[in-house]
């Protein structure tokens, strides 16, 4: 991680607080300590001056944070079991399990995709910082699904290059909530850090672009099955896409697509949805698809997985009830 210069004004309406608590909330993947730390080293300004971590934080201060590029350290190998797709001497495509952190970062040093590559095999790329050798793009803990990985620097490039031109072929499938009005569409925007909380994605004035295609496969009481494609690759774009339609994806704790979702609900269709969200602690979020051309044969490879297994039984239990919708 590079170092970096982060900017918050408090909300005009916020109760008070503790300065290390309201950034520890607002700060991603940053722990209390490493906040305190922070604020003891002099990194943190408010309104333009020094604070302390016991101090409140008050309606429309400017927070100023300074977190330094951390010291490089080592990323142990680990003998964890993963799912690869397709390999030969130049990259891996894996199929990452839910639950599973692709880099170590704050918080998950350790059983990562990273330690886990590590332990499989020593020839990775090192175009990227030691923590993320050969990692090429990432998805979120909790999507499952396709990525590749590069095992040299040459390949990384080429890839990298292939995503940057959006080249890259990659479909999404997801359970969302709703009924969708059209059966296709194009979602675009620009998208940023969320004034309110820095741990979230959301659409904002001025941001990275983010363009994600999506149709309806199958319609379901209370959901949809819905396919996805990316033309761009930002920081939960398809979470935050589907939640701005208003139709989150199913089990999505950050994006509206957990108990949110239940009022308004009689009292049968509650007690289904409730019946999923126990099947699906996640987001129902899966990386299907995955087409590239290779660095180094030129050869288009295209993968394809299935779905994982609690994405299909909550699909299950809707095709059932959507079964029993139709002969009622």
């Amino acid at each position: 991680m590079n170092p970096q210069w982060i900017e918050i004004t408090v909300p005009e309406h916020k109760s008070k607080e503790r300065l290390d608590v309201f950034l520890t909330r607002s700060l991603m993947q940053v722990s209390r300590s490493q906040v305190q730390k922070l604020i003891k080293e002099g990194y943190v300004k408010v309104d333009g001056h020094n604070a302390k971590a016991r101090d409140s934080v008050a309606p429309l201060q400017k927070l100023e944070v300074f977190i330094p590029k951390p010291k490089p350290q080592e990323v142990i190998p680990e003998e964890i079991p993963i799912q690869i797709v397709f390999e030969d001497d130049y990259l891996l495509v894996i199929n990452k399990e839910a639950g599973m952190v692709v880099h170590p970062a704050y918080g998950h040093t350790t059983g990562t995709l990273v330690n886990a590559l590590l332990g499989y095999c020593n020839q990775l790329s090192e175009v990227n910082d030691p923590t993320r050798p050969g990692i090429v793009h990432r998805i979120d803990k909790d999507t499952s699904g396709l990525l590749v990985v590069a095992k040299n620097n040459f390949v990384h490039r080429k890839l990298a290059e292939q995503f940057s031109k959006k080249t890259v072929q990659r479909v999404y499938e997801s359970i969302a909530w709703g009924k969708f009005k059209k059966s296709s569409g194009t979602i675009e925007s620009h998208l940023a850090r969320s004034i309110r909380d820095r741990k979230k994605i959301a659409i904002a004035s001025v941001g990275k672009k983010a363009i994600t295609h999506y149709q309806v496969l199958e319609r379901f009481p209370l959901m949809a099955l819905v396919q996805l494609k990316l033309e761009t690759g930002r920081t939960h774009q398809i979470r935050v896409h589907l939640n701005s339609l208003g139709h989150p994806v199913f089990g999505d704790q950050t994006y509206n697509g957990r108990g949110s979702q239940l009022g308004g609900l009689n009292r049968g269709d509650m007690a289904f949805a409730m019946e999923l969200l126990e099947m699906m602690p996640r987001q129902a979020l899966h990386a299907k698809t995955l087409g590239f051309v290779h660095p180094e044969t030129g050869d288009d490879l295209f993968f394809e997985s299935v779905l994982p297994d609690d994405m299909q039984q909550v699909l299950n239990r809707l095709k059932e009830e959507k079964v029993k919708d139709f002969s009622s």
